[in-house]
């Protein structure tokens, strides 16, 4: 069973103060979360597994859009700099696919999948990049219709997955964080689409929900 970084109920985050938050942020952050340099380290990480399981074979990683823009870009670095300074390499080729949940802070019912020619990924060795899952509800529905256009292997990397009771209990094959319940942004992981452009994972002040709600 994967298991990721456990990030417990009580462990608050850091004083935003201690670090660089773009200056039309400030107002709106109430702690960091998750720093920007403990995200890339254990990304890293994160690559050199994957690259253990899947690295024989040709590889398609498969982004989803929009929150995983970032996650997809510094782990697509990790693994090729292992490609290029491990005794063998593989070739990897990039896919995307976007995925709309959300409405404010809250899943919405309907998951719409937009993305490639999927049936492209036949016969091939798929990895999926997501930035978080919460109830594995859109996983599941990606993953059944990538399935169908039979790829020879699926895997699934989240940054981040929530302990949350809504679970539908599926869990990825990489995780890198295991986060509470909490609302969290930053690291394009959006509210709204505000948020995205910054560095760390952070929680949100109760007032900027409602400052940026549409």
């Amino acid at each position: 069973m994967a298991c990721g970084l456990q990030i417990k109920d009580e462990d608050s985050g850091y004083n935003k103060n201690l670090f660089c938050i773009p200056k039309h942020y400030e107002e709106d952050i109430e702690r960091v979360y998750i720093p920007h340099g403990l995200i890339l380290d254990r990304t890293e990480r994160l690559a050199r597994d994957i690259m253990q399981d899947m690295g024989s074979h040709h590889i398609v990683a498969l982004c989803v859009l929009k929150g995983g823009y970032k996650f997809f870009a510094d782990l697509l670095d990790h693994i090729k700099a292992l490609n290029q300074n491990g005794d063998k390499s593989v070739p990897i080729t990039v896919d995307f696919v976007r995925i709309k949940s959300h409405c404010n802070d809250s899943p919405t019912e309907k998951i719409s999948i937009a993305g490639e020619e999927l049936s492209a990924l036949n016969g091939k060795n798929v990895l999926v990049v997501e930035d978080i899952i919460e109830t594995g509800r859109t996983m599941k529905a990606l993953l059944s219709k990538l399935k169908d256009n039979e790829p020879k292997m699926i895997k699934v990397v989240s940054l981040l997955i929530k302990m949350t009771n809504r679970s539908s209990g599926y869990r990825p094959d990489y995780i890198g964080f295991e986060i509470p319940d909490k609302f969290v942004v930053g690291y394009a992981l959006d509210y709204n689409e505000y948020f995205r452009d910054l560095n760390h994972i952070c929680i949100l002040k109760e007032k900027a929900k409602e400052k940026y709600k549409i």
